[in-house]
């Protein structure tokens, strides 16, 4: 009986067990939010790209601007992409992933990997991206 207690105490205390894995509302939420950043990209609108950010990626970043500078140097598949197909969510014990498979403006294909992070008031924010060179070139 001891053991299983014990058992039970650990799972709990296990990171990622408690979280729910992303719901499809959840899902529907990524993409839009994704989606809509992406829109703003292309309409240079900096203050609302960077609205989609967490409080923690606008810390670092200090201002849209700066941010948008970042993104559209080294982020160009995203900032200006030809085309964009939602694939896989993932759920980490850091927070889900929505993969994004993008065609940059240099006609290859990217796998933007965008982190999520849930806000106080249940809305979600971008935590973070990363660019993978895909080895599928087709959308």
């Amino acid at each position: 009986m001891r053991c299983a207690t014990l058992a039970l105490f650990l799972l709990f205390l296990t990171p990622g067990v408690l979280r729910a894995e992303p719901n499809a509302a959840d899902k529907a939420a990524f993409q839009e939010i994704i989606g809509a950043q992406i829109s703003a990209f292309r309409a240079d609108d900096g203050a609302k790209a960077f609205g989609f950010a967490s409080p923690a990626l606008q810390t670092k970043f200090g201002s849209p601007g700066v941010f948008m500078d970042m993104v559209k140097s080294g982020y160009a598949p995203v900032y200006r992409p030809r085309s964009v197909e939602f694939r896989a969510v993932i759920d980490h014990t850091r927070g889900p992933e929505q993969q994004v498979f993008v065609i940059g403006p240099d006609g290859r294909g990217y796998l933007a990997h965008y982190m999520f992070e849930r806000q106080p008031d249940g809305s979600w924010r971008i935590s973070g991206c990363y660019l993978e060179r895909a080895q599928d070139e087709s959308v």
